[in-house]
């Protein structure tokens, strides 16, 4: 096994490291203040080719995969786990979705502007009811003959109130069970029927917009069913398993980023005539954050690897996604702990990191749900997909 980075990814890390740096840490505190959402810097990270990963060149694609997109999204999620966001809803989510079950019509309307960053996506399918159990969505779809016609909700829905065009998913045939979910692209600016508004009660996440949908008779074209009518389950299903990556590559930054604070404030605080760092129990909890991260780290390239490769992933995606989802969590809390009385101020990062940490036991899948599909597959119940 080979388990260095080649030097066009080592430029693709950097790239991504610098933008952090120089356009986001800038502000961020002032824009999290304001819980403010950056549209043009969507567009920047579009035209840097963030979200070009693993997509067709004459789409938009850059000729990178999913190894490059987790290296890019860690090096995002050190300095804001808000900012890793926007490589689910433009790339990892709707892009790559409408690339693999789209017709060649809804591919070249919707997928170069998703990569370009100036189209905002989303992907809808959580609802005030639903959330591990998908197939319990009330959402549904009429056929009026010419065009479906959506009624409903959706809930904790990402750039909901700014977005473009994005996947919701609807019963069309209830009595099918999860087999009469259908996936449809909508464009809720558009589309009449749909009323969006933004969720700001949030602990974390604070520049990366949530809202919610309500579909009041939204009229979408039948051209716009993606994949077939019924498909909506197994074509969620084989999204999630791509954003589900996007998440553990950010928990990797979000785990980063908050060692990185706490081994230079180790080095900077003295207690008893020393550094703290070298007190012994601060090094216990420094090594535990070390081996946890790196553990991880190795964990969400090999998934990512394995997608590259065109290989069924999903279950190391979510052996990926549990493991760096909690060492993210775990960083974040030692973090606080070692900043002391200062890890509870909003003066010092560590407190943001511990807030933003605990949306990725949630998002693509909860920890329990990670369990679950672990467990299924290691005992043999269901089989490993792509």
């Amino acid at each position: 096994m080979n388990f260095e980075l080649t030097e066009d990814q080592r430029l693709i890390q950097d790239t991504a490291r610098r933008f952090a740096a120089e356009d986001i840490a800038p502000t961020l505190e002032e824009e999290e203040e304001k819980h403010e959402f950056r549209t043009d810097r969507v567009a920047r990270m579009g035209a840097l080719g963030f979200f070009s990963c693993a997509l067709p060149e004459e789409l938009g694609g850059s000729g990178m995969g999913f190894v490059e997109s987790a290296l890019m999204t860690e090096q995002i999620g050190k300095i804001s786990a808000s900012w890793r966001v926007p490589f689910n809803m433009q790339n990892l989510g709707p892009a790559l979705t409408v690339t693999k079950f789209g017709t060649e019509a809804q591919k070249k309307k919707y997928v170069p502007g998703w990569v370009a960053g100036t189209q905002l996506g989303f992907f809808a399918m959580t609802e005030a009811n639903t959330g591990s159990d998908v197939a319990s969505m009330k959402t549904h779809a009429i056929d009026r003959g010419d065009h479906w016609e959506v009624h409903g909700t959706k809930m904790w829905i990402s750039q909901a109130h700014f977005g473009d065009a994005g996947l919701l998913y609807a019963y069309t045939d209830r009595a099918q069970g999860n087999k009469g979910i259908t996936a449809f692209i909508i464009e809720p600016k558009k589309m009449g029927g749909c009323t969006a508004r933004a969720i700001e009660t949030k602990l974390g996440l604070k520049c990366a917009p949530t809202g919610e949908f309500a579909f009041e008779g939204m009229k979408v074209p039948k051209e716009n069913v993606l994949g077939k009518p019924g498909e909506g389950f197994r074509i969620c299903m084989w999204q999630l398993n791509q954003t589900r990556l996007g998440c553990a590559a950010g928990a990797l930054g979000v785990a980063g980023g908050a060692l990185d604070i706490a081994i230079k404030y180790a080095n900077e605080r003295t207690q008893f005539g020393k550094p703290i760092s070298q007190h012994q129990m601060i090094q216990a909890q420094i090594a535990d954050m070390v081996v946890e991260h790196q553990a991880a780290q190795m964990l969400v390239y090999r998934a990512a690897w394995l997608k590259d490769q065109g290989k069924p992933s999903q279950y190391e995606t979510s052996v990926a996604k549990l493991m760096a989802s909690e060492a993210a969590v775990h960083a974040a809390n030692e973090c606080m702990k070692i900043f002391g009385s200062f890890g509870f101020s909003t003066e010092f990062p560590a407190e943001r990191f511990y807030r933003d940490a605990k949306s990725l036991q949630v998002v693509e899948g909860t920890s329990n749900i990670q369990k679950i599909i672990i467990s299924g597959m290691a005992c043999g119940y269901t089989p490993n997909r792509e």
